[in-house]
């Protein structure tokens, strides 16, 4: 993070465009929108960008108090989903002799484009624009050299023909801004490069392409499927009485599993207000979606082994390969999110089934605590 001496400098610096100053506190799209540039560093400076927050365009401060409220509005861009993928981000406030400013300190992205509600901004300048075709085409190509996760990787086995492309128009119609979809003149590997399913530099699917689009997923990553087995008792030494292998592309994936909950989610009849009474599961559905989800999105798609989700009489466990990722700890799973599928994550929340990044594990617990259910170990 910065220092104060490097803020009166960045202050003083008219002509840089790594810098966004403003007296505005509630202009919550033009926020978005300039950390949305940042983080897709189209001018290539590989350095962060600052949004200053206090101060006018000419260097000089607004004379004004930066309350908390400010600053979890800002801070909240990071993992409300409407920047995606989500943008490395700090914020600070600073006390300065004019007045305090709050200061957002925006990476560069490994995986751009990055969007705001469906377009890509960039910086021109020291002004911000919607990038256009070739814009976008050269954030694309730029991700190859930059990829560090594992399901921006390209499968090199595979081939476009490998992709279910109705799937990833819908999808696409959910992610893009409909007024780009309509003037849009790409081809379908360039569409399918700026979603960061497609490496144009190897003309391949990526890992995230093939799991959300493939028409056959298993077959390049073996373990990309869920074993779910349904025991009638405590054991697994019983026989399952219900046992399938869900496999496909990850919607289908999603949607199976979701079916074998609501099957198996047992109601039961408790007493209600008044004489009446109310029927109760045994577990608040939305919990275990959301812990299931999250092994979705969170699992090592690099292994062999598939998700396993065991239900027995007594409990449900949810078993994904690979472990805590990043800086997550058993101590800080619950308020800390490291996402080794970024490009995953985003597709999960674009298409509804996360809300928030970040809230699920607190989320599942707390639709858990309310419900009754002993907490999830």
């Amino acid at each position: 993070m910065l220092t104060k001496a490097e803020l009166i400098g960045l202050l003083s610096d008219m002509e840089s465009d790594r810098i966004e100053r403003t007296i505005s506190t509630s202009k919550t799209d033009k926020f978005c929108e300039v950390i949305c540039a940042f983080a897709n560093d189209y001018p290539n400076h590989r350095s962060p960008g600052y949004l200053i927050v206090g101060a006018n365009n000419n260097g000089s401060l607004g004379g004004m108090a930066v309350t908390d409220e400010l600053l979890l509005n800002l801070a909240s861009i990071r993992s409300d989903g409407n920047v995606l993928p989500s943008p490395a981000m700090t914020v600070e406030k600073f006390a300065l002799p004019g007045g305090e400013v709050a200061v957002v300190e925006v990476q560069p992205s490994t995986v751009p484009p990055v969007r705001y509600r469906g377009r890509v901004y960039i910086r021109v300048g020291p002004r911000r624009a919607v990038a256009n075709e070739q814009e976008e085409r050269i954030l694309s190509e730029r991700r190859s050299s930059l990829v560090n996760t594992f399901d921006s990787l390209p499968v090199t086995e595979s081939a476009i023909n490998e992709l279910n492309i109705r799937l990833f128009d819908e999808y696409r119609a959910q992610t893009i801004d409909p007024e780009i979809v309509a003037n849009n003149n790409r081809s379908t590997e360039e569409k399918l490069a700026s979603l960061r399913c497609f490496d144009l530099l190897t003309n391949k699917p990526t890992v995230a392409g093939i799991l959300l689009f493939g028409n056959n997923p298993r077959f390049y990553l073996p373990g990309g499927y869920v074993q779910f087995l349904k025991f009638p008792g405590t054991t697994m030494t019983e026989i399952p009485n219900d046992q399938l292998e869900l496999s496909g592309d990850l919607r289908t994936v999603l949607d199976g599993l979701r079916a074998k909950i609501t099957a198996y989610n047992r109601i039961g009849m408790v007493q209600g207000e008044g004489f009446r009474d109310k029927s109760v599961p045994d577990y608040p559905e939305w919990a275990i979606r959301e812990l299931f989800h999250n092994a979705v999105m969170h699992r090592d798609y690099a292994s062999t082994s598939p998700i396993r989700f065991y239900w027995f009489s007594d409990r449900i466990e949810i078993q994904n390969p690979g472990g805590l990722y990043g800086t997550v700890t058993r101590e800080t799973l619950s308020r800390r999110n490291s996402y080794r599928n970024p490009v995953l994550a985003e597709a999960l929340k674009t298409m509804g089934y996360v809300n928030k990044f970040g809230y699920g594990i607190q989320r599942a617990e707390a639709l858990l605590r309310e419900h009754g259910n002993p907490s999830a170990e």
